[in-house]
C-alpha cells in the first residue's frame, strides 16, 4: 500500500481539479491511519455540486488545494463541531459506527447546510498541525550532531504553532531503547523504530524557542481547542498527546514569539551565541506554508552564519519536512562548521510520528 502511495504521489504537483485533491487527500489520511478523516474528506465532493457558501469557495478555489491543505482546513472544522458539542451527528462518523460511504455523504451534507456559516472562516487559514509525534525525529538528528558538534544545543522553532514543539525538551523519548528528554514526563515519545538505533549521545537544552505569525495560545481553552480539532479524531495516541501537551503549557507555557520565520530568524542570528553551544534552527511540516521569497531569504541568512561559524560557535539546521515531489516526510541536517555544504537526509517519519525509519550513516548526503 504504501509503494502504491509513493508511485501515485510523483504526479500529484500537477493537480488542478479540487475533487481529485479530495480524493488524494483521503488515500493520504488512510495511508496515516484515519480512515474516519478520509470518508471525511471524500464527502467533501458532493458539497461542489451545492448551493452551500463553502460549496462555492472550494469549487472555485486558486491553485493547488493540496499544497495549502484546503480539504484539512474544513475538516478541522466539522471536528470542531463536534468537539464543542455543537453537532453530535459526526460522533458515529468519527467512532467508525458509520463507514458506508453514501451514508456519510449524506450526513455530512446535512451538517454543512445547519452550520454553512460557521464552517466558511475555517477555510481562510492553513491547519495548524503541530504534533508532538514528529519530535521524535527531531530529537534522533540532535543525538546524531551531538556526536559532531556536542551536546549543547539552542533551539530555535520557525513556525511553531502553539508551540507544542517548543516543549520537546520536557517529553520523555524512547528512540529504540535510546532515551533522551525529560524521564517521567506525562508526554512519552516511542515510535515504531526501524534500521539501527540513533546515536546514544547526550542532549543537553540550554534554552528553545519558537516563533509563529498567528501562535495558538495553549493556556487558552478556546485556542487550545482550536488546535485539538485539526487533530484527527480517529487516532486516539494523537488525541492523548494533545491532551498531555496542553497540560504541559499549564505548568510552563512554550515561549513562541509572534512574527514572521524570517525575522525571527534575522533576531536570532543577531543575538549573542554562547561558547560551546550549537544555535539550531528547527521545523516539522512547515515548510511549504512559509512564502518562497522568505524561504529563500531565511536560507540565505543560516547559510551565511554557517560560513562563519566556529567550532566554538556552531550553526545546525534540522527539519522534519515533506519532499513536495514524492510526499514522504524526510529527516534532513545540515551543520557549520564541516557539514554545511549538503543536506544529511538521515530518514524518513510517518507524517504524525508513528514510526521512525532511520538511515543515519547508511544514507549518502543528498542535496
Amino acid at each position: 500500500m504504501v509503494d502504491e502511495k509513493r508511485a501515485g504521489d510523483t504526479a500529484v504537483m500537477h493537480m488542478t481539479d479540487v475533487a481529485d485533491a479530495f480524493e488524494w487527500q483521503a488515500r493520504h489520511a488512510e495511508w496515516a491511519g484515519s480512515h474516519a478523516t478520509a470518508r471525511v474528506v471524500r464527502s467533501f465532493a458532493p458539497m461542489l455540486e451545492s448551493d452551500l457558501a463553502i460549496g462555492k469557495r472550494m469549487r472555485e478555489w486558486p491553485g493547488l488545494t493540496l499544497e495549502d491543505a484546503m480539504p484539512l482546513r474544513l475538516a478541522g472544522g466539522f471536528h470542531n463541531l463536534q468537539l464543542t458539542g455543537a453537532e453530535q451527528r459526526l460522533a458515529p462518523i468519527y467512532r467508525g459506527e458509520i463507514a458506508d460511504q453514501p451514508a456519510v455523504d449524506a450526513i455530512i451534507l446535512a451538517v454543512a447546510r445547519d452550520h454553512d456559516a460557521r464552517l466558511m472562516p475555517w477555510l481562510d487559514g492553513p491547519p495548524q498541525t503541530n504534533e508532538a509525534g514528529r519530535s521524535a525525529g527531531i530529537m534522533a538528528q540532535l543525538l546524531w550532531l551531538s556526536a559532531r558538534l556536542g551536546p549543547r544545543f539552542e533551539l530555535n522553532e520557525l513556525g511553531a504553532s502553539a508551540g507544542i514543539n517548543t516543549m520537546l525538551d520536557r517529553f520523555d523519548y524512547d528512540l529504540s531503547g535510546v532515551r533522551a528528554g525529560l524521564a517521567g514526563s506525562p508526554l512519552r515519545i516511542v515510535p515504531e523504530w526501524r534500521g539501527a538505533p540513533p546515536p546514544d549521545e547526550p542532549v543537553e537544552v540550554v534554552s528553545i524557542r519558537g516563533c509563529d505569525p498567528t501562535p495558538i495560545d495553549l493556556t487558552n481553552p478556546a485556542d487550545a481547542l482550536r488546535l485539538k480539532s485539526y487533530v484527527w479524531p480517529d487516532v486516539p495516541a494523537r488525541i492523548a498527546r494533545i491532551d498531555d501537551a496542553i497540560a504541559l503549557a499549564a505548568e510552563h507555557a512554550p515561549l513562541v514569539e509572534q512574527m514572521d520565520a524570517g525575522q525571527f530568524v534575522a533576531e536570532r542570528l543577531a543575538a549573542p551565541q554562547e561558547a560551546g553551544v550549537t544555535r539550531c534552527f528547527f521545523h516539522s511540516i512547515v515548510w511549504q506554508y512559509i512564502p518562497s521569497d522568505q524561504r529563500g531569504r531565511i536560507e540565505a541568512m543560516i547559510e551565511a552564519a554557517g560560513a562563519a561559524a566556529t567550532p566554538l560557535r556552531p550553526i545546525a539546521w534540522v527539519m522534519v519536512e515533506t519532499n513536495r515531489e514524492t510526499f514522504r516526510h524526510e529527516l534532513r541536517t545540515r551543520y557549520w562548521p564541516g557539514g554545511g555544504e549538503q543536506w544529511a537526509l538521515l530518514g524518513e517519519a510517518h507524517a504524525h510520528g508513528a514510526w521512525v525509519e532511520w538511515y543515519g550513516e547508511g544514507v549518502t548526503p543528498q542535496s
